[in-house]
C-alpha cells in the first residue's frame, strides 16, 4: 500500500516531502509551524496577511500605534480615503517577519509565504508591490499568490533580480482563473513554478460562490492537468481543501499531483498561532456548526464556525489602526453596514451587523473563526484530556502521519 512519502516533489534538482502546510492569516500559520514543515522536508507558509500589526506582536515594532496616532482624527469619520499605510512600514514589517523566519530554518524543506490580493490596504497596487519584493529581498523560498487573479502581480516583481530565481506560484479555483493568469504572465516570460488547485471545502475564503457544494477538487484538479498536458507545460499541481487524511492525499499523487496542500489539521498543532481555547471550539465543533457565509467585506464566501464571536458584532471600523481591506478610494462593505445600522438605531451604545463583519479587528483578535469543511473530524484525531478539553498535537506529529499513513488512519498522540 502506497504511502505520501513514496512521491517527492520537485522543484528543479529539489526534492521534497510532498506536503505543504497552507498559508493561514492573521499569524495562524507561524513562522514555527512553517520551521516544522521545512525541518521534515516540505513546505510550510508564512502570512503576510496584517503583517505591521503582526510585527508589533513579535518583534516590539510600534507600527498600528504610530498608525493610529497619525489618524486619531478621523476616528468618527465614516470616509476612510485619508486612511494610508506607511509603505517603509509594510517593507519593514515583511523584513522582519521574512528575514526572522529565513535565518531561523533548518532541515532540506522550504518555506514560502502567502500573499493576498485582496488585502488592498486604500493603495492596491502600491502595496501589493512592497510586500511581494520586500519578501523576495528578505529571501523567501517562494511566493503563493492568493485570493485574487493576481493579473498584474509578476509584473509588480518583473525587474526584482530574484524575480526568476524564487518559487512562484498561485492558488486557483478554476481552469479559467487559471488560464486568465497564464495568458497575462505569458507576456513576461515567466511561468509559475506551481500551482495550488483549491477546492470548495477549503477553509476560510473560498473561490466559489454560495453553490460551492456544485464543485468537486478532484474534478477541477483532473482538469488543470489535462490542460497543462495538451499545452505542453510542466508546472506541478497541487490540489487543495478537504485533504484530510494521508490516504486523501496519496490518491492525488497517484493521479499525477505533485504534491498537497494541507491546513485543517494543522490548525490544532502546537506551533499553531491560535489560542488553546480557540483550538478547543475547534475540536468540539459538529458539521452543523460550520457554515458558509457572505460576511466578509472581501466579497469572497467565507467558511467558519457559527458561533465565531465576528458574527453580529457591531464593533466600530478599526481602519485608523489597521484598514487592510480598504479598497483603492477607501472604501470597505463593512463600514457601509456599520453607518447603516448605527443609524437605523440612533442612540444605541452599541449596534449588532449581522451582514458583515470588521475583519480586521476580528482576525487579529482570532475572533472570526474560519475552518476547513472537515473541521468536525479534528476530534477523531486525537485523545480527550480528563477535563474534557483535547489533547493538542505537534506539527511533527500531523506531518508524520500525512507522511506515513495508509488505509485512511489517523495515528493518535501518545498518552499524556
Amino acid at each position: 500500500m502506497k504511502c505520501v512519502d513514496d512521491s517527492r516533489l520537485r522543484f528543479g534538482k529539489r526534492e521534497l516531502v510532498p506536503i505543504m502546510i497552507g498559508g493561514m492569516g492573521v499569524d495562524i500559520s507561524t513562522a514555527e509551524l512553517a520551521l516544522e514543515a521545512a525541518r521534515l522536508g516540505g513546505v510550510g507558509h508564512i502570512s503576510d496577511a496584517m503583517l505591521p500589526t503582526v510585527s508589533d506582536r513579535r518583534y516590539d515594532t510600534s507600527f498600528v500605534k504610530d498608525k493610529l496616532k497619525q489618524y486619531k482624527y478621523n476616528l468618527d469619520n465614516s470616509d476612510k480615503s485619508d486612511v494610508k499605510f506607511d509603505l517603509g512600514h509594510i517593507a519593514e514589517a515583511t523584513r522582519l517577519h521574512v528575514s526572522k523566519s529565513m535565518e531561523a530554518k533548518r532541515g532540506d524543506g522550504m518555506i514560502f509565504i502567502n500573499c493576498m490580493e485582496k488585502l488592498t490596504m486604500n493603495a492596491p497596487r502600491e502595496t501589493l508591490s512592497v510586500r511581494l519584493r520586500g519578501a523576495l529581498s528578505s529571501g523567501i523560498d517562494g511566493i503563493t499568490l492568493s485570493a485574487g487573479l493576481h493579473l498584474g502581480s509578476f509584473a509588480l516583481m518583473e525587474d526584482h533580480p530574484r524575480f526568476r530565481d524564487a518559487h512562484l506560484g498561485i492558488i486557483v479555483s478554476s481552469l479559467r482563473a487559471l488560464q486568465l493568469f497564464l495568458r497575462k504572465t505569458a507576456k513576461l516570460n515567466r511561468l509559475p513554478d506551481f500551482i495550488v488547485v483549491e477546492g470548495p471545502l477549503a477553509g476560510g475564503h473560498l473561490g466559489f460562490s454560495l453553490d460551492w457544494a456544485q464543485y468537486d477538487l478532484r474534478t477541477i484538479t483532473l482538469e488543470v492537468m489535462q490542460y497543462l498536458r495538451t499545452e505542453n507545460l510542466a508546472i506541478p499541481v497541487i490540489p487543495a481543501g478537504g485533504i484530510f487524511t494521508g490516504s486523501d492525499a496519496t490518491a492525488f499523487l497517484e493521479e499525477g499531483a505533485a504534491a498537497v496542500q494541507v491546513a485543517t489539521r494543522f490548525t490544532v498543532a502546537d506551533e499553531c498561532g491560535l489560542p488553546n481555547k480557540v483550538m478547543q471550539e475547534y475540536f468540539k465543533a459538529s458539521e452543523n456548526d460550520i457554515e458558509v457565509n457572505t460576511t466578509s467585506p472581501t466579497g469572497y464566501p467565507m467558511r467558519m464556525l457559527k458561533n465565531s464571536p465576528s458574527i453580529g458584532s457591531g464593533i466600530s471600523p478599526g481602519c485608523e489602526s489597521y484598514g487592510y481591506l480598504l479598497d483603492g478610494n477607501g472604501n470597505c462593505s463593512y463600514i457601509e453596514a456599520y453607518n447603516r445600522e448605527v443609524a437605523a438605531h440612533p442612540g444605541a451604545k452599541k449596534v449588532s451587523v449581522m451582514d458583515k463583519t470588521c475583519l480586521c479587528t476580528h482576525m487579529r483578535n482570532f475572533n472570526c473563526w474560519t475552518c476547513g469543511h472537515y473541521t468536525y473530524r479534528l476530534k477523531d484525531t486525537t485523545r480527550k484530556n480528563a477535563d474534557g478539553s483535547y489533547q493538542v498535537l505537534s506539527a511533527e506529529h500531523i506531518f508524520r502521519d500525512y507522511q506515513f499513513s495508509v488505509d485512511n488512519k489517523i495515528a493518535l498522540p501518545a498518552l499524556k
